[in-house]
């Protein structure tokens, strides 16, 4: 049977303690994607106009990731973490996603923020899928979400693809959660721009301003 992994990228801890807290909720390996040349303070202040962060977002340029996952064929469900920067993901999540095969893998985005919403992130990274993949569910946390929060989001994205295997494993049609004996929750996947109508109000002025300038919290 196939596995589900979380990769995170986390700079100052927030992100990599939801990214525990949901591996442990649904069972799944944990992935730190860790820059190869790891971030100072210095690095990530992005009132600093000449700051790392800054030189790499507008310089589009690639941050090398230190290691690598492995067996990642054996992965149908990968769910990727990482704090919000210039309302979207940080460059090393787009350099860890050109580095593998997302061939009929589905993905799942989570993140954490001082003040900014998800909506834009699945669009921006797509390009980086080259057409592989396929991008499930999207949701941003606060550093205290807890294990049942994160379950309860991340379960029902990842029954579906345990159905399935199931049905060609042992060829049943009747699939039940093997830990309540319930019938599986259905997945229904949610259209972005329905997502930004429901918070339109929130962050009417965030999306007005977006010139993808960073952010006060990553």
């Amino acid at each position: 049977m196939s596995k589900v992994l979380v990769a995170y990228f986390s700079a100052e801890g927030n992100t990599a303690k939801v990214a525990k807290s949901l591996a442990e909720a649904v069972g799944a390996d944990l992935f730190e994607i860790k820059p190869a040349q790891p971030y100072t303070e210095a690095d990530i202040n992005w009132k600093n106009p000449l700051s790392r962060c800054n030189r790499e977002k507008f310089g589009g340029k690639d941050v090398p990731v230190d290691g690598a996952v492995e067996n990642f064929a054996e992965y149908n469900m990968v769910f990727i973490g990482f704090p919000i920067w210039y309302y979207a993901a940080p460059n090393i999540i787009n350099t860890f996603v050109k580095a593998y095969d997302w061939s009929g893998k589905r993905i799942a985005l989570f993140a954490t923020s001082g003040g900014s919403d998800i909506v834009k992130s699945p669009d921006k990274l797509r390009p980086y899928l080259n057409g592989k993949g396929e991008i499930v569910g999207a949701r941003l946390f606060s550093v205290s979400a807890g294990a049942e929060e994160l379950g309860a989001w991340a379960k029902p994205i990842i029954m579906p693809w345990i159905a399935e295997e199931s049905k060609r494993e042992h060829g049943s049609p009747d699939i039940t959660d093997r830990t309540t004996g319930a019938a599986p929750m259905r997945f229904i996947e949610k259209d972005f721009s329905e997502v930004a109508g429901e918070y339109r109000d929130r962050f009417s002025r965030a999306r007005s301003m977006d010139k993808d300038f960073p952010e006060q919290n990553k």
